[in-house]
């Protein structure tokens, strides 16, 4: 329950105790707060098997976890046979790779040639990082520089 608690926080609200209830009450305090926790812990235990009682036999797996969102997305993604075998058939590094050999012009068919390919040899795609040719001065630039 307090594991993210390091020394100092501890030495801390040992001292704010001691400093607000005294050292003579501070036992008292430490034994009712503890007697607290174990009653509110006792009562979430107490409900739980009442709802796992209620919800009968075909329940009896059900665990309070799996509501948790992340749980739940990761027992569906691990359990279901269906998105199993959906992303076993999904590779996606051979997706890449294809993408990559598209672009780079390594076996596969080039796209229709557009006005900058048209220079460029057949079988390879136009060079991605060359800048593209600025427009002619007769046409008008594709964004309005006083807005920007």
């Amino acid at each position: 329950m307090f594991n993210d608690i390091g020394a100092l926080e501890l030495v801390t609200i040992v001292v704010l105790g001691i400093l607000v209830f005294g050292p003579e009450k501070l036992p008292k305090v430490i034994a009712d707060v503890t007697g607290f926790i174990r009653k509110i812990r006792a009562f979430s235990d107490s409900a739980k098997q009442d709802i796992r009682s209620e919800l009968g036999p075909e329940f009896k797996d059900f665990e309070f976890e799996d509501l948790n969102p992340k749980t739940f997305i990761r027992k569906q993604l691990t359990e279901n046979e269906d998105l199993r075998e959906l992303r076993s058939s999904f590779d996606l590094r051979k997706e890449l790779n294809d993408v990559t050999d598209a672009v780079n012009g390594d076996g596969a068919t080039p796209a229709a040639p557009s006005s900058s390919a048209a220079a460029t040899p057949i079988g390879t795609g136009p060079d991605l990082l060359k800048k593209p040719v600025a427009p002619a001065g007769d046409q008008p630039s594709r964004f309005d520089a006083d807005a920007t």
